[in-house]
């Protein structure tokens, strides 16, 4: 993925952004007296992609991945429509408490560019619901030329969504956040459908991060810059501002790790757990990691 890769990420400011004055008033919709429910993972689970994570030998990785981490956004489901069949296949394989993030098709989202997608989206949410319990949240995702002169096909695509499935939507492209009258009318759309609002922390897209809740759930999709110091400084930017959120009423937290050059994004999602247990004194588990001999690291060492 070179969306929003940067060579020389030393160079740029990592400050997360002000938070947009609505994003509290969303909060208070929340009961603050449920308890926090969090889901931190990475956004694939094959064995070429996440370096020092699988054992020796391992035969299943999504198996032993949902032994690991709790949830997956699961990107596969965007390279091709899933059939009911696999949907099954990967519930199956993995345990009670375990939540799927599934992208939405791509030829839904890039190749009709929400065009004439109805039947195309039924037949994609009628084989994601096959997830039943296990199905967390579906996301769209909008290319990043995809603009606000096209935003009747997002309204017509919103207002025909299935209702009994949660989703939440990426915004690419600065039209949609520069404007203030766009904004707000987007927003708005989605506030009235209850879709949730994505926030995409990238390195080289900056103009991209928002921090404007449009459900009082938090869906952010972290890129990490393959910069070992800056990618865990910005983790921990991150979890200073859910603090805030949860202080705010913030009770639903999903959290996806990624890389450009896929190296350490099991490594960085333990370092995040550990510092959400540290700092809302909660018990998720830490995913075990493999030292570069070969070994299981008997700790985290973060």
């Amino acid at each position: 993925m070179k969306f929003g890769q940067s060579e020389n990420p030393e160079m740029i400011d990592f400050r997360l952004p002000a938070d947009n004055p609505h994003t509290a008033e969303i909060l208070k919709q929340n009961d603050t007296s449920q308890p926090l429910s969090i889901y931190v993972g990475c956004a694939k689970w094959n064995k070429t992609d996440l370096k020092n994570f699988y054992p020796r030998g391992t035969k299943d990785e999504l198996t032993y991945y949902s032994t690991q981490f709790n949830s997956i956004e699961l990107n596969a489901t965007f390279y091709s429509m899933p059939g009911r069949d696999q949907v099954i296949t990967w519930k199956n394989k993995t345990p009670d408490h375990f939540r799927f993030f599934p992208k939405i098709t791509q030829s839904i989202s890039h190749m009709r560019r929400l065009n004439d997608v109805q039947v195309l989206t039924n037949e994609y949410c009628d084989n994601i619901s096959n997830f039943e319990d296990k199905l967390g949240m579906v996301f769209l995702q909008l290319h990043d030329n995809f603009k606000y002169k096209n935003y009747d096909r997002l309204v017509n695509f919103i207002e025909s969504f299935p209702k009994a499935i949660p989703l939440a939507v990426e915004l690419r492209n600065t039209e949609w956040f520069n404007d203030k009258t766009v904004s707000e009318e987007v927003y708005s759309l989605f506030e009235k459908h209850q879709v949730t609002n994505i926030v995409v922390d990238t390195a080289a897209r900056r103009d991209l991060l928002h921090m404007r809740l449009t459900t009082p759930k938090a869906f952010i999709r972290y890129v990490g810059a393959n910069d070992p110091q800056s990618d865990r400084e910005r983790l921990d930017d991150w979890i200073n501002r859910l603090s805030i959120w949860v202080d705010q009423g913030l009770r639903d937290i999903y959290f996806f790790v990624h890389q450009n050059i896929e190296l350490e994004s099991p490594f960085l999602s333990a370092y995040f757990i550990e510092k959400l247990n540290k700092q809302f004194g909660l018990s998720l588990q830490l995913p075990k990691l493999i030292e570069p001999k070969g070994s299981p690291s008997p700790t985290l060492g973060l």
